[in-house]
Order: C-alpha cells, then sequence, then structure tokens
C-alpha cells in the first residue's frame, strides 16, 4: 500500500512503524495490535501520514489518554507556535534537567555586532550559544543556509567569549536545535566546521525526542484534556510544560474550567510526567 508523506513523498505503508511509535507511547500490545488493525481496515493508495496518525490517535485517545498523549508528541511541540519562544524555554528546561545552567533570550556583545541568543548554555567547563529552529508544519527542514549563518554568528560571539575572564579554559559550543530535521548539506557542513545540530531525531542518541523521553519533561500542548486556546492561553502566560502543571496546579487559574475539566488535566498531566 503506497501512502504519502507529508513532504509529498510516497512511500510503502509499514505496520512495524506503526506498531513501534504506538509502542513508544506505553500503550499495551492488546490496544495497540487492535489500533493496528482498525488502521489497515481503512487504507487505500495515497492515504496521507497525517490521516493514519490522526486516526490511530483518535483510537489511542479511547484507550489511553496518557499514552495518546505521548503519541502525539511530535505534533504537540509544532504547536508551541507561533512565536518560537515557548520552544526555546522549553528546550531550556531539557538542558536544566540535564545540570545546565541557562538563560533564555539574552543580548551577548559579539566582536563585530550584538547578538541576540535565544539559549545561552553552562556546565562544568562547556559554554553554549544555542540557536533555536521552531517549525510549525511537518515536513519543513532546516537547510545549510541555517548552519551556515547561524556559524558566522557564533564566531563572532566565541572572539568576545574568549576574553571573559575565567573562560580561558573553556570550551565554547555553538549548537542549533530545531523540532523537525536538517537536511543531508546542513549536517554535513555542521559536522565540518564544529556547529552541533540536534533535531527532532538527530542525531541517533541524543536528539530531541530522546531528551524528552529520558527527562519525562512533556509540553503542556501533550494533553488530550486541554483545548487548542486554552494551551494557547497558558503558552501565553509563558506555562510550557505539563510538570508545572503538575508542581502548581494554580497555573490553571487563568483558565475558565469547572471543577471536574481540572481535576482531568491535572489527572493526565500527573499520569503523563510520572517519570519526571
Amino acid at each position: 500500500m503506497i501512502i504519502k508523506k507529508a513532504s509529498g513523498e510516497e512511500v510503502e505503508f509499514s505496520v512495524d512503524k506503526l506498531r513501534a511509535s504506538l509502542s513508544r507511547s506505553g500503550a499495551s500490545k492488546q490496544v495497540i495490535e487492535s489500533i493496528l488493525q482498525e488502521v489497515k481496515s481503512h487504507l487505500f493508495p495515497g492515504i496521507s501520514t497525517k490521516r493514519i496518525y490522526k486516526l490511530a490517535f483518535s483510537l489511542l485517545k479511547k484507550e489511553a489518554k496518557p499514552s495518546a498523549a505521548r503519541y502525539q508528541l511530535k505534533n504537540a511541540i509544532m504547536e508551541l507556535g507561533p512565536s518560537g519562544f515557548p520552544f526555546e524555554k522549553f528546550i531550556a528546561a531539557l538542558l536544566k534537567h540535564h545540570g545546565y545552567k541557562t538563560e533564555v533570550g539574552i543580548i551577548v556583545e559579539g566582536h563585530c555586532v550584538s547578538h541576540e541568543i535565544d539559549v545561552v548554555a553552562e556546565k562544568d567547563n562547556l559554554y553554549i550559544m544555542i540557536e533555536c529552529k521552531y517549525h510549525n508544519l511537518p515536513g519543513n527542514s532546516s537547510d545549510v543556509k541555517i548552519p551556515l549563518y547561524i556559524h558566522s554568528r557564533f564566531k563572532d560571539v566565541e572572539l568576545t567569549w574568549k576574553k571573559l575572564p575565567g573562560h580561558e579554559t573553556k570550551n565554547h559550543q555553538g549548537w542549533v536545535v530545531t523540532n523537525t530535521k536538517f537536511t543531508d548539506d546542513a549536517i554535513q557542513y555542521g559536522t565540518c566546521v564544529g556547529l552541533h545540530l540536534i533535531g527532532w531525531n538527530y542525531p541517533s542518541k541524543t536528539n530531541i525526542k530522546m531528551w524528552i523521553d529520558d527527562s519525562g519533561l512533556y509540553p503542556l500542548t501533550c494533553l488530550t484534556t486541554l483545548t487548542r486556546s486554552e494551551k494557547h492561553h497558558l503558552l501565553e502566560s509563558k506555562i510550557v510544560l505539563c510538570k508545572e502543571i503538575v508542581t502548581n496546579p494554580d497555573v490553571l487559574n487563568i483558565l475558565s474550567l469547572t471543577a471536574v475539566r481540572r481535576d482531568h488535566i491535572i489527572k493526565e498531566s500527573t499520569q503523563l510526567c510520572k517519570t519526571c
């Protein structure tokens, strides 16, 4: 069965890939096999991966909301827009969980000009300038122009950093983080000049998805108990993580919620963040 990806590419439907993505959501084997049978019965030549995803998600949502929330993680990251700031804060939170000290959206003086840096992270002897490239549409990717541009900015900033007291022995790095993927040319250039590229599933062992799964820090846009407008309202108030709801349920006070809905949101957030 030939299906169509978001990029327009046509590929053969793989039941194993769908099973693997459902398995990563934490759903039981019985639920997964039931969903696979239902999805297969709705396939037709040329069906989009988006339509397959929506069907699988709706079926999973009926069986296990926390699993459905994890299953829609990639789409949930794309809901962190449109400004991109929630994505920057989310990346900073992931780094903080791994022991980094972070600052978001700061002005840094370079050798030639000043730069607004999305995230500056520090850990031990490592000092990092991080630029976040957020996309809110599937199929978008960061091409070679992105690392070319970011590398030139990093080199300008690095010249100033090296003059700071105590930075003589520090290891300075430039990173580009995106919620989608990099083109082959972008990866080739980044590797060549020593610029660290981190995408949704790149590199294989230190990508964004693995950061999230390892930390249990899920964006609140994963929650199936919140409406789209409620998610946006929370994001506008700089509330990004499900964990923020678990540790301080009063952040929900900015929403007009019934007691029952409030309890459902807190319960789903708690279940989703149980690995935190």
